[in-house]
């Protein structure tokens, strides 16, 4: 529910603050959130990039580097303190089946790994963000730092996490999204900037980035925490795919920025972000349906894709094939020497002239209980 009203501060309500950005200590925010409330957290904490002295390029110019007060801790201690009290925060409000994303690269990412771990957090990837437009290495003495890393946990090793890899997958050209993720850093018109045109904030994420970790682990109408909310990527994004953010900022000047941004944002139609439904939720038809049906008969034969296999359809729903009486799956795998088969994508029926895969006949079935 959203509270009407609320100012921002992190003042003492108990309800959900959705859509609405916070300012004010991101660990004494989320503690006076309602607990197993949130659905997922996007995190960019500070990397800790202890840079000493200015950086330069090689023509003596000045790099706009990241140094900025909230980016400097004294010690790794004080690094590992700071992220155990926010980790700790973040999964107190987290629900049971929620999951977690946080960004960071090689001087911080490896500390925040083993906190996730000391505090329960379940690892499910690691995903290496490449940028296409990397700043190159001025200095000449180590390899240019062209990607950074961002770890994805479920709140225990029993969630039920959201992943709709089907719509990864269709839009990856049918192949498996993989875990290094091609993408250009925050350039152009995305880039925010203030009137004398310097950028607002010196670690601006991409929306692409953003776009994609919410497509593939968020549902619509879902609560997406970013604690370390900066220019408002998260809460622009979310926006247009018709989710609802918790915005945690300390500086006003960000958390300014952010709300203008996300003030000019249009959503989505829904139907542009709708989550289409995955195989695993789909209706269960066992193979003795389509017999029942008559969309296949006892005694018709069926053969894999290449003809070079084919057993027979039996009354009760099972196949036969020599010897073997068994499932589609488990002639399936014998036919192969396999341990394991798909019997609803490997066997297929002669239907007008060609062969028509099991799979799209148990699709009309589905069909049918969906429209009664």
């Amino acid at each position: 529910m959203k509270a009407k009203g609320l100012p921002e501060h992190i003042g003492a309500p108990r309800e959900l603050p959705l859509d609405q950005i916070l300012v004010g200590d991101c660990v004494a925010a989320m503690n006076a959130l309602p607990p197993a409330s949130v659905d997922l957290i996007f995190a960019d904490p500070p990397y800790n990039l202890q840079l000493g002295g200015d950086l330069r390029r090689p023509d003596d110019s000045l790099v706009d580097a990241v140094d900025d007060d909230w980016d400097k801790f004294a010690s790794f201690s004080d690094y590992d303190r700071f992220t155990r009290d926010w980790l700790a925060a973040a999964r107190r409000v987290l629900k049971p089946d929620g999951a977690l994303w946080v960004i960071g690269s090689y001087h911080n990412i490896f500390r925040v790994g083993a906190t996730l771990q000391d505090l329960g957090f379940w690892m499910l990837n690691d995903i290496v963000w490449r940028k296409a437009n990397p700043m190159p290495n001025f200095r000449g003495r180590r390899f240019t730092n062209a990607h950074e890393t961002l770890i994805w946990a479920a709140r225990g090793e029993a969630s039920k996490y959201t992943f709709h890899y089907e719509a990864l997958k269709g839009g990856n050209d049918d192949l498996q999204m993989r875990s290094d993720w091609y993408l250009p850093l925050c350039t152009g018109d995305e880039r925010l900037k203030d009137d004398n045109g310097a950028k607002v904030h010196p670690t601006q994420k991409p929306e692409a980035l953003l776009a994609r970790v919410l497509l593939s682990a968020s549902n619509p109408g879902d609560v997406i925490l970013d604690p370390f909310f900066g220019t408002g990527t998260t809460g622009a994004v979310a926006k247009a795919l018709g989710r609802h953010f918790i915005g945690l900022e300390r500086d006003p000047v960000y958390a300014k920025a952010a709300r203008e941004r996300i003030a000019a944002v249009t959503p989505l139609a829904p139907e542009a972000f709708s989550t289409a439904p995955s195989k695993r939720s789909e209706p269960r038809v066992p193979f003795l349906s389509l017999v029942e049906a008559g969309l296949v008969k006892a005694g018709e034969t069926v053969h894999d894709e290449k003809r070079r296999h084919k057993a027979v359809i039996r009354a009760d729903g099972t196949l036969i094939l020599g010897p073997a009486v068994g499932s589609i799956h488990k002639v399936g795998a014998l036919a192969q020497g396999l341990p394991a088969c798909n019997g609803w994508t490997f066997w297929h029926v002669e239907r007008q002239g060609g062969l028509t895969v099991l799979d799209a006949l148990r699709g009309e079935i589905r069909a049918q209980m969906a429209a009664a």
